[in-house]
């Protein structure tokens, strides 16, 4: 473990800000598009304990992340971990995290909404669209309850 000169307080991988208390699989999952599985498939990948603070990393270790997250297939990380796979417009896998990946989803969501897909309609009438029910919950307004038929 390295000493206390080399601790930062906060760590900024790919655009976001990550406190330095936490351990680096956890702090990596405070990426947008990065999960749990993916940092720990990221710290085995690239030799990093996923135990140590992340404040302790140095700089070279946060490139090499930075690195293998804009660019996943050169490192050999699987498929199934990458959360945009057979894209549709160019039909590779790829792993968007950040900004990028809020801009895919609304991208997504309009073509669908274009197409009048079944999805594309829930979501334009903001109903739920993954076969919630909806009788009771999802209401917007001032709807309070339901009143019980009298006998």
């Amino acid at each position: 473990m390295s000493s206390a000169r080399n601790y930062r307080y906060i760590v900024r991988i790919a655009g976001t800000d990550i406190d330095g208390s936490l351990k680096t699989v956890y702090g990596l999952a405070e990426i947008k598009g990065v999960g749990v599985n993916l940092a720990y498939g990221i710290c085995r990948r690239l030799g990093i304990d996923p135990e140590m603070r992340i404040g302790y990393l140095t700089d070279e270790e946060i490139k090499r992340i930075e690195d293998l997250l804009s660019n996943p297939s050169a490192y050999d990380i699987p498929s199934w971990m990458l959360n945009r796979r057979k894209d549709y417009v160019t039909g590779k896998d790829m792993h968007l995290i950040g900004a990028e990946l809020i801009f895919y989803v609304k991208q997504d969501i309009e073509r669908e909404k274009k197409i009048k897909s079944w999805r594309g309609i829930r979501h334009a009438l903001g109903l739920k669209v993954r076969g919630q029910r909806t009788r009771t919950t999802g209401r917007l307004g001032l709807t309070v309850g339901v009143r019980k038929k009298r006998r």
